[in-house]
């Protein structure tokens, strides 16, 4: 059996209650199968010509290639920066058991 193509794909946000929010929406609408929220991490950024600093929490999501186009368009739709960060990295190995629980989680 083919295991699936899984992604983590990283955002963050500028408060703890977002940070949930984002997660448990994603999950609820099956875009994601688990986040994970770190924090506060402080962030160091470039915007609008200034340099600025901010704690922020990190929210990393666990979903399947195919479910991908679905995560990015909520979490477009869903957090509250102009340009949020939302990056996606290919896991290229993993228990066998848990990216196949991956892929059924996020099963539309």
């Amino acid at each position: 059996m083919e295991l699936p193509v899984c992604l983590a794909v990283l955002t963050t946000t500028d408060a703890e209650e977002k940070a949930e929010t984002l997660a448990r929406g994603a999950v609820a609408a099956r875009v994601a199968a688990c986040a994970q929220i770190s924090g506060p991490v402080v962030s160091v950024y470039r915007w609008q010509g200034a340099v600025e600093t901010a704690s922020e929490w990190r929210i990393q999501f666990k979903t399947t290639e195919a479910r991908y186009p679905a995560l990015e368009a909520y979490l477009l739709e869903a957090h509250d920066y102009d340009t949020p960060e939302i990056i996606a990295t290919p896991v290229v190995a993993g228990s066998p058991d848990y990216l196949r629980w991956v892929e059924q989680e996020t099963s539309p």
